[in-house]
């Protein structure tokens, strides 16, 4: 497959039959959605719904995967809340597999400064149970580095940078959570695109996720808005085997058409 048609996009929360649709008049191939809200909601599955995505998928060659909420604190500790996440989390698995999605993006969580190690050891033994309980149900986990946040913000969030996302890498088996690498993150802090990827490589990538920033705070530009490198973000991963898809987190639909018409030439 070429590399304009690896390139796919987040659905967000449009429902995902309208967005399977577009995919298809537009020759998509690979698409993320949300199912926390709106017409996705989790509440809203019936079995004859979810048959219908996966024959629409399975019929025009369409790979879908179920993007979880960064807002849920995967790092929860406190009593009753902590296991509702544990819950949230495994009926996103569940849902996924009904759906014959192709992957899960999940995250570590978030801290507030005061309670890090805590935070940590709950963030990373929740999700070694949930990256065995994908890999025991034949779903792909895979983790989402996530975007740093101003010093002096309460909130933080973890697996934002090189040594952070190691931690769990280094807990967590291979072959039970892989990475959802977030190349306009990996750009907000100092190791910065080719940091992450000296440090991990593509072996663990599931799938890469754009956009673009100037290096200074999360926002979603187009790519050229920005001050990414992506021609040397392109040329690194495909030089170096990667053959996995990438998804567009950003943009209209017109631009994002355009968008990938434009990234498909590089590399």
């Amino acid at each position: 497959m070429s590399l304009k048609n690896r390139i796919g996009f987040d659905a967000g929360k449009t429902r995902i039959e309208d967005a399977i649709r577009w995919a298809i008049d537009n020759k998509f191939h690979f698409l993320d959605f949300n199912a926390d809200t709106g017409p996705n909601h989790m509440d809203t599955w019936t079995k004859e719904r979810a048959r219908n995505v996966r024959n629409m998928c399975e019929s025009n060659d369409i790979s879908i995967g179920l993007h979880t909420l960064s807002a849920v604190n995967v790092a929860e500790f406190s009593p009753f809340v902590a296991p509702a996440v544990e819950d949230y989390m495994r009926a996103s698995v569940d849902l996924a597999n009904l759906l014959n999605c192709q992957w899960t993006v999940v995250h570590a969580g978030y801290h507030f400064s005061g309670d890090i190690a805590e935070r940590k050891n709950a963030s990373v033994e929740r999700l070694k149970r949930i990256a065995k309980y994908g890999a025991d149900t034949g779903q792909k986990i895979l983790l989402e580095n996530l975007n740093f946040e101003p010093d002096k913000a309460e909130v933080h969030y973890m697996a934002h940078n090189v040594e952070e996302t190691k931690e769990y890498f280094d807990e967590i088996k291979p072959e039970h959570l892989g990475w959802a690498f977030t190349a306009n993150h990996s750009n907000l802090v100092p190791e910065g695109i080719d940091g992450f990827l000296d440090a991990f490589g593509i072996e663990r990538i599931g799938e890469v996720r754009l956009a673009d920033n100037d290096g200074d705070y999360e926002v979603h530009l187009i790519p050229g808005k920005g001050n990414i490198n992506f021609n040397n973000l392109f040329t690194r991963l495909e030089s170096a085997g990667y053959k996995g898809h990438y998804s567009m987190a950003y943009g209209s639909d017109e631009e994002r058409i355009e968008s990938r018409n434009q990234l498909g030439t590089l590399a």
